[in-house]
This record gives C-alpha cells, sequence and structure tokens, in this order.
C-alpha cells in the first residue's frame, strides 16, 4: 500500500486528467480511492474531486493541479 492516495469518481473526465497530470510529475507508485461507493468519503471529497493525499502527514492536493503542482506537494 502507498502512502499517495488519488481520490477519484468513476467517469470523471478531471480524474483522467489527474492520472495524466501524475504520470507527467512522474509521481512515485500510488493509490486509487474511488468515492462512488462510501457515503463518507462522498461527503468528505464529492464536491473536490481529485485530490491526492500524503497518507503520511494528511496533506491534501485539491484539483486544479499541474505536474509542477504534484511535484512541489510530494518534495515536501
Amino acid at each position: 500500500m502507498s502512502d499517495l492516495i488519488l481520490y477519484q469518481r468513476d467517469y470523471c473526465h478531471l480524474c483522467d486528467l489527474a492520472l495524466a497530470v501524475m504520470a507527467e510529475a512522474r509521481a512515485p507508485d500510488f493509490d486509487s480511492v474511488w468515492v462512488d461507493d462510501s457515503d463518507a468519503l462522498e461527503q468528505l471529497y464529492g464536491t473536490r474531486l481529485p485530490v491526492l493525499r500524503d497518507g503520511r502527514d494528511g496533506r491534501e492536493l485539491d484539483w486544479p493541479f499541474d505536474a509542477t503542482a504534484v511535484r512541489a506537494f510530494l518534495s515536501k
């Protein structure tokens, strides 16, 4: 299990863009978590998706983000 989590939703074009940004940033391995099946996650992340979360310290990066923002987020 990775320390990085990308919260996303099925059939979400912004989430697809976020995956491309993560690849462009050469982000390390991360887990994808879909909020569709969880009422709690839907309440927490529903209007903010996609969201990149660092499980080590709880920091989150909300969309919109680009490769530069992801690299900066990962370097902290």
